[in-house]
């Protein structure tokens, strides 16, 4: 094949440029392109049509509606034969589409793992500990009244995890070392076996969520996940347990949470994902001192962004050479893809 015959793109930014151009640079074969979230439609078609992998942001936010993997996009994108998002998440990606189009779909998943796991951790640790609450108190300039600030302790304590993978499994790692939890998980994915494998008890999600004193999500945003986490589930954890996301926004209700922490049904809640990222600071959620704030910046550590981008642009690599990617969202889709792939690239691809 030519040099330069193999086209990359993407749009404003890689998970890590530094880690992503060093792979693809060893491969003279290879062309990365870069498109702004503003390029002028004369830019953008020629790259469009000639592209065979878009490494695309998993942000709604960032990506443009013209510019997300959509049936409209892929009407422009003839030689495309895949779509690799940055993160874990693919948000930004209408799986469907793709797989009806004969188009892999693959992420990052696991690449962020530590780091998300970190601070679904922290989260934890200082809602326990209300330090964010004694915190906001003591920059008043009030008197404090300690007893209003008593938390508790972990140790001996039991986490709920939906969704234990990658991150949802890290963080179970971490608490059955450090604190002795016990765990218990949701994951209709994973078997009784595999979830032991990761120090969990597989369970149904109404009885996670009436044993755990900490309930954290970690499973992908789908159409079984949407609004996962309502009025129903919030009502049926306990009073004194707290709600920690790190996953996607849409997967919990926000307005149910905020009934629920109005009705102090339970007793706070961590969050680092939103439905509107950024949040808005006038946000309902923002006015519980109860809660806890990030704007999905969990998976955001500087190992985390190296990480990521260097096994982004292994798998894109993987991709145009011809082998089955690891991270695969959409496996159904890889006979069609198979023939696909070798009408563009005039190769087959390993079965």
């Amino acid at each position: 094949m030519a040099p330069n015959a193999k086209r990359v793109f993407y749009v404003r930014y890689l998970p890590s440029t530094t880690a992503y151009t060093a792979v693809l640079g060893k491969r003279p074969d290879v062309q990365l392109d870069k498109l702004e979230t503003d390029s002028a439609e004369d830019i953008v078609r020629p790259i469009l049509a000639q592209a065979h992998v878009y490494q695309i942001g998993a942000s709604r936010q960032i990506i443009p509606p013209r510019l997300q993997v959509n049936a409209a996009l892929l009407a422009l994108t003839p030689n495309l034969i895949a779509a690799s998002s940055n993160g874990a998440g693919y948000d930004t990606i209408d799986v469907d589409a793709c797989t009806e189009a004969g188009i892999a779909v693959v992420n990052q998943s696991g690449g962020n793992k530590e780091a998300v796991a970190e601070h679904a951790l922290a989260m934890i640790m200082a809602l326990s500990k209300r330090i964010v609450e004694a915190d906001r108190h003591a920059r008043t300039g009030q008197t404090i009244e300690r007893a209003n600030y008593i938390g508790r302790e972990l140790n001996g304590r039991t986490l709920g995890v939906i969704g234990i993978g990658n991150v949802g499994g890290n963080l179970a790692r971490m608490c059955k070392a450090a604190f002795n939890m016990r765990i218990l998980a949701f994951d209709p994915l994973l078997s009784a076996e595999q979830v032991a494998v990761r120090g969990g008890e597989k369970v149904e999600l109404n009885d996670l969520l009436a044993q755990s004193d900490y309930v954290s999500v970690h499973c992908p945003l789908t159409r079984k996940s949407r609004k996962l986490m309502g009025a129903a589930e919030f009502a049926r954890m306990r009073p004194e347990a707290y709600f920690i996301t790190t996953a996607r926004g849409f997967i919990h209700d926000e307005e149910a949470l905020a009934e629920a922490l109005r009705a102090k049904k339970i007793a706070g809640a961590g969050l680092d994902v939103w439905e509107d990222e950024p949040p808005p600071h006038d946000h309902p959620l923002m006015a519980f001192d109860n809660v806890m704030v990030s704007p999905h910046v969990a998976g955001s550590t500087i190992e985390a962004r190296e990480n990521m981008g260097r096994i982004a642009a292994e798998q894109a690599l993987e991709i145009l050479d011809g082998r089955k990617p690891p991270r695969l969202i959409n496996p159904e889709v890889w006979p069609v893809y198979r023939e696909r792939f070798a009408r563009i690239m005039g190769f087959t691809p390993d079965n």
